[in-house]
């Protein structure tokens, strides 16, 4: 594999439901702006299919229209509910120290608002040497790409595609929507049942 000759080992991680648990802070946020726009949001509903940009949520619940507008209330409101609720997922930091116990770099790609990820981080302690945010999917490998990743850990079929577009090796963790053979089919080079996984599958590759 490319990334065992490289100079660097440079891992990429997910953000949802990859290193942190967003769905109850995603949830409150959800329910804020439901009561902020009288629009019916079903929460529990959309909190089941992170992953894609907030906009292919929202447009299930406002008219097209009015989404560039009701995402930039959503992204204002968001530190205010959804970071304080969310957990760092089990395992997380325990697989970014593996990378840096490897000699490597972790470094975060997500679809997230990139400064609400930082906030996530920075409120959990979790210190990436990169967060790149508002990349979804293949766009991921524009960061995967420019950081030289070699590979991408995530728990969507987005990340397998993003991994795959970039020429990383995709490691998935079944933690989120997709479940361990959604993740094969998609093309996971490796599918791990959660991040707990993650540092003795590291240490057996580098």
């Amino acid at each position: 594999m490319g990334y065992m000759t490289s100079r660097v080992l440079t891992v990429g991680f997910d953000l949802d439901m990859t290193l942190i648990d967003s769905r109850p802070g995603i949830r409150a946020c959800y329910q804020a702006l439901s009561v902020r726009t009288g629009t019916f949001i079903d929460a529990d509903l959309a909190v089941t299919r992170l992953g894609p940009p907030l906009a292919e949520e929202l447009v299930n619940w406002f008219p097209a229209e009015e989404v560039p507008a009701m995402a930039d209330v959503y992204r204002e409101m968001y530190p205010t509910h959804a970071i304080a609720p969310t957990p760092a997922m089990a395992g997380a930091r325990e697989a970014i120290e593996a990378v840096r116990a490897a000699g490597g770099r972790a470094i975060v790609v997500t679809a997230k608002y990139e400064p609400n990820a930082k906030l996530h981080l920075s409120h959990l302690g979790i210190d990436a040497d990169a967060v790149i945010g508002d990349l979804w999917a293949e766009r991921k490998a524009e960061a995967l790409r420019e950081y030289d990743a070699g590979v991408y850990v995530g728990d969507h079929t987005g990340d397998v595609r993003g991994a795959r577009t970039a020429g990383a090796l995709s490691v998935a963790v079944a933690t989120g929507p997709c479940d361990a053979a959604e993740l094969r089919a998609a093309g996971a080079d490796v599918v791990l049942k959660d991040l707990l996984e993650f540092p003795s599958w590291l240490a057996t590759r580098h």
